[in-house]
């Protein structure tokens, strides 16, 4: 499809270069697709973005990331909780602060391990009465004074494809351990890239479910054959990037 704007052009989308005389234009492909990967990248990590507007607009290949270990980048990341709310909206939550630590084998994935530590009191909700929060952090539900932490740790890992993957561990909830299986996607990562990400970098994508009765939190789950109340079924879904292993130096005399 065609778009046509009767709008004049402009030159506030380009920039002078006080080396070669030249305008260039920012919205040219190449430059503009350098600029969103340095945007991201910089946005929470702290790269320097005097650095990267030395960027050339061809991005080089990058390696494969290697073994190791890896944590959790954190602005990178999110745990997102959807339960039923009386059968009229599913009603979306999430826990805002959480870690992870992950063994990697890109040659190996089943081999992998992860381990994952949530905040029981980060528990948050959109535009909530107080009233709601109470509810959900105190006794009746989540129990923050009680149960601090929430734990998932990995215990097997079968492929289901050649990036898709079923993790079964043991998640430890409200006091109550129990098998979970989680249905991850293994979305790619590199070894770094100079100058913008000196640590390799690997990104995933899950999700599951669970009854929060089987977690001896009961409070509000509908009688049966009636929706009026907060689901028993709550679905989640993960998205995370870790960082691993430096970049290796280059070796002396090496282009840079």
């Amino acid at each position: 499809m065609t778009v046509h704007s009767n709008r004049p052009h402009s030159n506030s989308a380009a920039v002078h270069c006080g080396q070669c005389g030249k305008r260039t234009s920012l919205v040219e492909p190449g430059i503009l697709a350098a600029g969103i990967v340095v945007a991201a990248l910089g946005l929470h990590s702290g790269f320097s973005f005097a650095a990267e507007s030395a960027v050339a607009p061809a991005m080089a290949p990058v390696a494969a990331p290697p073994g190791g270990e890896y944590k959790l980048d954190k602005s990178h990341a999110s745990l997102i909780l959807r339960a039923s709310h009386m059968g009229f909206s599913t009603y979306t939550t999430r826990f805002s602060r959480f870690d992870s630590e992950l063994t990697f084998d890109p040659k190996n994935l089943p081999a992998s391990k992860l381990v994952t530590t949530i905040d029981a009191s980060s528990f948050e909700m959109d535009a909530a009465p107080q009233m709601c929060l109470d509810i959900m952090k105190g006794p009746q539900m989540l129990d923050t004074a009680k149960y601090a932490q929430i734990t998932f740790k990995s215990e097997r890992v079968r492929m289901t494809g050649s990036k898709t993957m079923e993790i079964t561990g043991t998640l430890t909830l409200h006091g109550v351990t129990r098998p979970m299986v989680l249905s991850a996607t293994y979305n790619g990562g590199y070894a770094g890239m100079p100058q913008m990400d000196p640590n390799a970098r690997v990104g995933f994508s899950a999700h599951g479910s669970l009854k929060r009765s089987d977690f001896g939190m009961t409070f509000g789950v509908p009688a049966p054959g009636t929706t009026m109340g907060v689901g028993d079924l709550v679905e989640f879904s993960i998205e995370a990037e870790f960082t691993g292993p430096a970049l290796p130096a280059p070796a002396a005399g090496a282009h840079e």
